[in-house]
């Protein structure tokens, strides 16, 4: 079934969630999403663990990314890019095994139809040797890139075994900063969440908040990042801040229980708590409303 982003957009107007960082003026999101010819949109996908085994957490482990690839194989307007935004696959203290399931996950999501991919690590990837087997598999860890407007900034903030992003990486983005006008439309994806989310489940960086120092004298700029699992939105200031849902297996609320631990499959509702979102890029309002599906690719 090829499935029409447009109804995506006219099924959230009514029942779904759409979150929009608005960082100028509001508009009507559904019937204006695609109004402008500088308007794009891009995917956003996290934390598929690839290699991750577990039948209470994900009898489908498997398949699952699978799925997602299919399901955003069925937009019928395909996304100008794709962006993975870490745990890409699951951590193994094994360095030929860490290579096997990079190369795995590089084989499946091979069959995406949109080419221009990019992608960050998450710790799973990068944080026993940091990150030497995913730039030999996917690239450098951190990098920039500018898209219709956009001025994209991709932060490495696990690489560093002490959970920084670090002084040579914030020196590297102040010079990058420097070149901008401050009311420049900036788009920042990370892995853990810049700010303290929750330090006790290292759901937080180090040095977060020298980085969003940084950033604060610019006007446009927002966040996206995983690592968390989870739908969240947080604001530093004029900053938007959005985590976004894995694609293995769901955690709990920041806090919410003693230990943090995968959320148990339930067989009443399979993949309950997984999915990805696209976003929508209004470049001339400064605003991004995010529509959130399932791993098959439904509005929700």
């Amino acid at each position: 079934m090829e499935i029409d982003r447009r109804d995506f957009l006219k099924l959230a107007s009514i029942g779904s969630v759409i979150f929009v960082s608005a960082l100028a003026r509001s508009g009507n999101l559904v019937n204006t999403a695609l109004a402008q010819e500088d308007d794009f949109y891009f995917v956003q996908l996290s934390d598929t663990h690839w290699g991750f085994t577990g039948l209470a957490v994900n009898p489908d482990s498997t398949g699952t990314l699978m799925k997602t690839v299919a399901a955003v194989n069925s937009l019928r307007d395909q996304p100008d890019f794709i962006m993975f935004t870490g745990d890409l696959t699951h951590v193994t203290d094994d360095d030929k095994d860490r290579r096997k399931r990079l190369a795995g996950f590089r084989d499946i999501i091979k069959k995406l139809k949109v080419k221009e991919i990019r992608f960050m690590p998450g710790e799973h990837d990068a944080g026993l040797d940091e990150g030497e087997a995913f730039k030999e598999f996917l690239g450098d860890t951190y990098y920039t890139f500018d898209h219709k407007g956009v001025h994209f900034i991709v932060l490495d903030n696990v690489s560093d075994p002490t959970s920084t992003v670090g002084e040579t990486q914030l020196e590297w983005l102040s010079a990058d900063l420097k070149q901008r006008d401050k009311a420049s439309q900036i788009v920042v994806f990370t892995h853990r969440p810049l700010f303290d989310l929750y330090p006790d489940w290292d759901w937080y960086t180090r040095d977060g908040a020298k980085a969003i120092e940084l950033l604060v004298p610019y006007s446009n700029v927002t966040v996206f990042y995983g690592h968390i699992h989870q739908e969240h939105h947080h604001k530093t200031g004029h900053i938007a801040h959005h985590s976004a849902k894995g694609l293995m297996f769901p955690l709990p609320a920041p806090g919410s229980v003693p230990v943090k631990n995968p959320i148990p499959w339930d067989a009443t509702r399979p993949y309950k708590g997984l999915g990805f979102r696209s976003v929508e890029a209004k470049v001339k309002e400064a605003q991004y409303p995010i529509s959130e599906f399932s791993v098959k690719g439904e509005s929700l």
